[in-house]
């Protein structure tokens, strides 16, 4: 059971950072060219490439349960940062991550930006490169920490990585089929989610790092999973209606 949870966690945060890294890669080759916004993004995979090979190996060596301590404690911050952020959004207290304008953003500055010596950096954009080089990194950091950690702490990589490498796949087929923001991601519905899956990971993971036992074991994710959605809606719910109350405007809804 804990296999089906880890590849759908693992899929969703993975389809989140790469629809964030490709919007940038796309607004930035659509506008000034896909040379070198291309080579930023070969360049960032092969940094990433060695980091992965470096980390992976470390981690499958500290004690299965330092590292379920440290890992579910790692994840339930990162876990609770997302869920904090998605149920602002969802009560109306915290704007929508809107990647169409996040893409506009994108594709102005990349339209205004300058090109310093391009002759230097062998015909290229430096531009270019350096902000699909950052965006391709900045993501794919945070896709490597789920993947190894996720992986490593279920004794499951290859089938993190598989999620990571379909979500990834995915996102990009649809981004070249649209050529264009991809903004009908339910992106905010996804964190959401996500935050609410890193969380109850991080509790299960940390506390039987710490020597306690879950009833049913695995199974235990059945029960934690949907309390951890039921304290998240009720506190949507909470928030939405002080709002309302206070006499702030309507709340937006949850996409």
């Amino acid at each position: 059971m804990t296999g089906w949870f880890l590849f759908a966690a693992a899929f969703l945060a993975c389809t989140v950072e790469a629809v964030e890294a490709t919007t940038v890669v796309m607004a930035v080759g659509l506008t000034r060219g896909w040379h070198s916004a291309l080579r930023g993004t070969l360049a960032a995979i092969g940094v990433l490439a060695v980091i992965v090979a470096a980390l992976g190996p470390a981690l499958t060596a500290i004690p299965i349960g330092a590292l379920r301590v440290v890992v579910g404690a790692l994840l339930l911050v990162f876990g609770l940062g997302w869920l904090r952020k998605a149920i602002l959004r969802a009560s109306g207290h915290k704007a929508f991550h809107d990647e169409a304008e996040i893409f506009a953003k994108q594709r102005a500055a990349a339209e205004s930006a300058t090109t310093r010596d391009p002759g230097r950096f062998h015909g290229g954009d430096p531009y270019s490169f350096t902000l699909a080089f950052k965006a391709v990194l900045l993501e794919g950091l945070e896709v490597a920490f789920i993947v190894i950690t996720f992986g490593a702490n279920a004794n499951a990589i290859p089938l993190a990585a598989l999620a990571a490498v379909i979500a990834i796949a995915v996102t990009v087929a649809v981004a070249v089929s649209v050529r264009g923001p991809l903004s009908r991601v339910p992106e905010n519905t996804i964190k959401f989610v996500v935050g609410m899956l890193l969380t109850s990971f991080g509790t299960f993971w940390a506390a039987e790092g710490a020597g306690a036992h879950w009833p049913g074991a695995d199974a235990s994710l059945l029960f934690i999973v949907p309390f951890v959605a039921a304290v998240s809606l009720l506190m949507v719910a909470q928030l939405r209606y002080r709002r309302s109350s206070s006499g702030g405007a309507a709340p937006a809804v949850l996409r």
